[in-house]
C-alpha cells in the first residue's frame, strides 16, 4: 500500500499541474498580449511593448470607469460585510427552527440566472422611485449579489463559536458591544474578512446587473470594456484587463497582511 502510494504522488501531482495550467492559461494569454506591439489584439505577440498600457493610463474614459468600479466596490463590501455579518449571527445564533428559512432567503439571489435577478432589479428600481439616476439602485443590486458570499463565509466560521464564551465574558461584566468586540469578531475575523473580499471583487467584475441599473454617461469597468471592444480591438482591452487583475490581486494581497486571517489565540 505505501508503494502505491508512492507511485500515485507523482501522477497527482502532475494532474494537480495540468488543472492549475488549465484554469491559469486565459490569464497568461491576455497578460501576454497586453504587450503586443501591434496595432490589434493578436496572440501571440507582435512584438514587446509598453505601449498600450500608456495609451490605457491616458485613457480619462477608463479611468473614470476604475474610479466609479473601485467607489461601488468599496460601498458595497462595507454594506454586505455589515448585513451579512449580522445575518450570520443570527442564524447560528438565533435562528432556532427558521434556520432553513433563513438560509434560504440569504442564498436566494445565487439560486437565479443574473440576468434574472437585473431585470427584476430594474423594475423594483423604477418602482420605488429611485430608478437609474444616480448610484443607489447599482448599489442595491451589487449587495443583494454579493451578500450570500459574506453571510457563506462568516456562517462557517460561527459554527466552531462557543456560546459559552460570550456567556462567560458577559458574567465578567462584558456589555454585548465588548463581547462582540473583544471575543466574538477576533475568532470569526477569518470568515468577515473572506466573504468582504468575495463581495469586493465580485462587485469590482458583475457586469450584468451593472449594465442593467447604469444612468446615462454613468459606466463601471467591464461596461466600458464591453463598449470599447464593440468597436475597437486593440490590445488597449487587455491592458485593462490585466490591470483589473492586478488591481483585484493587490487587494486580496493587501487584505491578507494588513488585516491578516489567522485567528488569534487568548
Amino acid at each position: 500500500m505505501e508503494g502505491l502510494r508512492r507511485m500515485s504522488k507523482p501522477f497527482f501531482t502532475v494532474y494537480c499541474l495540468i488543472i492549475y495550467a488549465f484554469l491559469l492559461a486565459p490569464i497568461a494569454v491576455v497578460v501576454i498580449a497586453s504587450f503586443n506591439a501591434g496595432a490589434f489584439l493578436t496572440f501571440p505577440p507582435q512584438g514587446l511593448s509598453f505601449r498600450w498600457y500608456l495609451v490605457f493610463f491616458n485613457n480619462e474614459v477608463f479611468m473614470r470607469a476604475i474610479r466609479t468600479s473601485l467607489w461601488i466596490a468599496a460601498l458595497t463590501t462595507v454594506i454586505s460585510g455589515i448585513i451579512g455579518t449580522m445575518a450570520a449571527m443570527f442564524y447560528v445564533t438565533h435562528a432556532g427552527k427558521l434556520k432553513e428559512t433563513v438560509r434560504v432567503a440569504m442564498l436566494a439571489p445565487l439560486l437565479l440566472p443574473e440576468v434574472l435577478t437585473a431585470i427584476s432589479l430594474l423594475f423594483f428600481v423604477y418602482s420605488v422611485g429611485l430608478g437609474t439616476q444616480n448610484l443607489v439602485g447599482m448599489i442595491v443590486g451589487h449587495v443583494l449579489i454579493t451578500l450570500p458570499f459574506v453571510f457563506i463565509n462568516v456562517s462557517a466560521s460561527m459554527e466552531s463559536y462557543d456560546p459559552a464564551w460570550s456567556l462567560a465574558a458577559q458574567s465578567l461584566g462584558a456589555g454585548r458591544f465588548t463581547r462582540f468586540r473583544r471575543i466574538m469578531l477576533p475568532l470569526i475575523k477569518p470568515g468577515v474578512i473572506g466573504g468582504c473580499l468575495f463581495a469586493f471583487i465580485i462587485s469590482f467584475d458583475v457586469f450584468t446587473i451593472s449594465f442593467m441599473l447604469k444612468g446615462v454617461g454613468m459606466s463601471t469597468l467591464p461596461i466600458q470594456l464591453f463598449d470599447y471592444l464593440r468597436t475597437n480591438f486593440t490590445p488597449e482591452a487587455a491592458a485593462v484587463s490585466t490591470c483589473s487583475i492586478v488591481l483585484t490581486m493587490a487587494v486580496v494581497v493587501i487584505s491578507e497582511k494588513v488585516l491578516g486571517l489567522r485567528i488569534h489565540r487568548f
